[in-house]
């Protein structure tokens, strides 16, 4: 069960939340510190939303198990690390290496594009990062610049949030059917339901190095369906 202490949440007897890091459309991240280890670490959360089902609820926590598993597979410098799947008051959560710094995203939104050996120099990064997923079965499909974490004071880039992961032998997750992921940064054979592979997220990293070069992906458009339209049937205009 999880406890108060110095208004400081402790889960699983262990883990104390101390500040929140980042929120997502399905998780909350959260700066902690393992007390039994004395070190800090990163603990991302499944909300509780009582306006779910038990089969909406059981799907979350099948999400979150399974990017634990996907990552527990995974052992490469530019892919953020696992230390531990715990749950409390039936909800898991993921203990991760905390990475002090923020997204890619953040770093376009504050400061803008990045050069081109910038870019070229994270492209190479996550190259390797999505290399050694797909030798192990791991389909990212959700690679942003959101879910790029780049390390204060290195120059280490560090591929994130696996929860949309496809890990081959296992079922594939949805929510009723319904289409999973970031619309500008997902390949067309994905969002037309034909078959993915490795070809998918590399087409994905494409859509994140234009939108690093120039703010913006080739296909952000003002509706949802301008950018279905643009990615499946749109002539691509790279910066």
């Amino acid at each position: 069960m999880g406890t108060e202490g110095h208004s400081r949440r402790v889960i699983a007897g262990r883990y104390r939340l101390e500040e929140r890091l980042g929120r997502g459309g399905m998780s909350v991240v959260w700066r902690a510190t393992d007390q039994l280890l004395g070190r800090s670490v990163a603990v991302k959360e499944l909300p509780y939303d009582d306006t779910l089902s038990a089969a909406q609820a059981r799907r979350q926590r099948d999400r979150t198990l399974r990017e634990a598993r996907a990552l527990a597979q995974l052992s490469h410098p530019h892919i953020i690390v696992v230390h531990d799947v715990v749950e409390d008051d039936e909800r898991p959560y993921i203990v991760m290496e905390l990475i002090e710094g923020g997204s890619l995203a953040d770093r376009l939104a504050h400061r803008g594009p990045v050069g081109a050996a910038e870019a070229a120099r994270i492209g190479i990064a996550l190259l390797g990062a999505l290399g050694a997923a797909h030798a192990a079965g791991v389909l990212h499909r959700d690679l942003k610049p959101d879910n790029v974490l780049l390390e204060t004071g290195t120059d280490r880039v560090v591929l994130t949030d696996f929860g949309i992961a496809q890990v081959a032998g296992t079922p594939t997750l949805t929510e009723n059917g319904s289409f999973v992921g970031s619309p500008e940064y997902t390949a067309p054979e994905r969002m037309s339901g034909a078959r993915t592979g490795p070809e998918s997220d590399l087409w994905s990293l494409g859509a994140l190095l234009c939108a690093a070069l120039s703010g913006e992906t080739p296909f952000h458009r003002d509706s949802l369906g301008g950018i279905l339209h643009a990615v499946v049937v749109g002539d691509i205009q790279p910066p």
